[in-house]
């Protein structure tokens, strides 16, 4: 198991997630350079929060031009993981290696607090470990954050699974008012159709050290780095 965290100019979230991938949980852990196409014999690739390129445009929608993306498109063809948080999970819509857009907040503001998050279920790579029904504290950081998909493609997601978390209450109640950004149906991360490609916009790597007094982000890790 070899983590390559993808650094794209603008990328502010890559140094957090190579130490918890490195210090926290002990991986090989390299960071990819965004002009390069070799993935160094990475198993797992991770597309960390940020402001690629400005943001220009939209969100994540120069990045997927970035050379370094075709690697991490056959990777994910293959079977490979992929992980997107924030930025990273607007890359991976943007690239269409996974359904649906993050559209800007409906306050039109950004955002930068703790929310709450639950697993839908643990029948994926990113969820495996999370305890049932936990209400996890996880910040977020971003003005376009709301995820929009057509009503056939919530239906699918719903169907097979592939909506892995809701923004909830501090009791995991998924409600109206625990939704920070209009996201439909409070969809806060998704995972593809063969379950190998996984964006959310918390940001688990900030909730994953003892020093910031809290760990919740921790499970996320945990249930990667199990491989189950």
């Amino acid at each position: 198991m070899k983590f390559g965290v993808v650094v794209f100019p603008g990328s502010n979230c890559d140094e957090d997630m190579v130490y918890v991938l490195k210090n926290i949980m002990k991986q090989n852990t390299v960071k990819l350079w965004h002009k390069n196409t070799d993935l160094e014999g990475c198993t797992h690739i991770v597309l960390p929060g940020g402001f690629s390129y400005g943001d220009y445009l939209r969100s994540g929608a120069i990045a997927k031009f970035s050379p370094i993306m075709q690697s991490v498109m056959k990777h994910a063809e293959n079977g490979g993981f992929v992980f997107g948080v924030c930025n990273g999970f607007q890359i991976l819509c943007e690239a269409g290696l996974l359904p649906g857009a993050l559209l800007h907040n409906n306050s039109r503001k950004f955002i930068c607090k703790n929310v709450f998050i639950k697993a839908e279920h643990a029948n994926s790579k990113i969820t495996s470990k999370i305890p049932a029904n936990k209400a996890l504290k996880i910040p977020i950081a971003h003005g376009e954050g709301k995820y929009f998909a057509d009503a056939d493609t919530l239906k699918k997601l719903n169907a097979n699974g592939q909506i892995l978390f809701r923004y909830c209450d501090e009791q995991g109640n998924v409600t109206d008012e625990a939704n920070p950004n209009g996201a439909l149906e409070n969809v806060a991360g998704i995972c593809n159709a063969e379950k190998n490609v996984f964006g959310m916009m918390p940001h688990p790597e900030r909730a994953a050290d003892k020093e910031l007094f809290n760990e919740d982000g921790k499970f996320l890790f945990e249930s990667i780095v199990s491989g189950n």
